[in-house]
């Protein structure tokens, strides 16, 4: 009998657990839980953290852990802190944590083809970067020479090949909502080609992803939520449906003799 052929990679992309499994948190190597980052409650019990092999979703309040933990997980993983792929390597003000030197990623069979971190805070350092590196593969227009929406939608579209690992930080923050819309659209392209996403967002249209993992960081640690259940989700809901008592409770009642407008 001759030698069984070696599976493919479509064939073990259906076995596979993602790129990126999980991370864990070296905590015996931390000197002071009680210095940031680790002082910050979502992190300081954090053990081990495992990904959806396509969708996470990070969730919670600002000052929550969540872009600070995306970010030590792309450092861990190689990327510039400031965002780019792996070939970037600059530092316009250096300002990560150190919480990747603690972070050990456990990765899965195969490896991404493609990888891009993308952060909202650092994006135009990121556009700088691409003009010095030469505009080609980004869509051959300057980031700098488009608003911050298509730029940001040029990018995903042009740059994400598929079957990568993307990073992303607050995207909806370069997004109208219907560009957020399109942005959904693209997460299912690239999911498609064998991808792997993991998102920090406050946005309620970008959750709605189906069958993404949504994990919320909180006090008492990170821990899967419904979307159903997400503040982001509620919050908007009962806003829209009962806008004038929200502003009613937020503005007060108008001064007497006050003219709409």
């Amino acid at each position: 009998m001759g030698r069984r052929k070696a599976p493919g990679r479509d064939r073990l992309r259906r076995d596979d657990l993602g790129f990126l499994r999980s991370v864990e948190l070296v905590s015996e190597k931390i000197p002071d839980f009680s210095a940031y980052p680790f002082s910050i409650p979502a992190l300081r019990g954090l053990e081990v953290l495992a990904f959806h092999p396509r969708v996470t979703f990070f969730v919670g309040e600002n000052g929550s852990g969540k872009s600070t933990l995306l970010e030590a997980i792309a450092v861990a993983l190689g990327f510039n802190a400031e965002g780019g792929s792996r070939n970037f390597n600059f530092a316009t003000r250096r300002s990560e944590s150190e919480l990747h030197q603690y972070l050990r990623p456990v990765r899965g069979i195969l490896r991404p083809n493609d990888g891009f971190f993308l952060r909202a805070e650092s994006y135009f350092n990121v556009g700088t970067e691409i003009e010095r590196l030469g505009i080609g593969p980004y869509g051959g227009v300057s980031v700098h020479e488009q608003s911050h929406g298509e730029s940001f939608l040029r990018l995903a579209n042009d740059r994400f090949r598929g079957d990568g690992l993307y990073l992303l930080d607050e995207p909806e923050a370069a997004l109208s909502p219907a560009r957020q819309l399109s942005f959904l659209a693209i997460i299912d392209r690239l999911v498609r080609q064998g991808s792997q996403l993991i998102i920090a967002t406050h946005s309620p249209i970008i959750l709605a992803y189906p069958q993404a993992q949504i994990l919320h960081f909180g006090p008492e640690g990170i821990a899967p939520i419904a979307y159903e259940e997400t503040e982001h989700y509620r919050l908007t809901l009962d806003f829209l449906r009962h806008r004038q008592l929200f502003l009613k409770q937020l503005l007060g009642e108008p001064e007497p003799g006050a003219e709409e407008t």
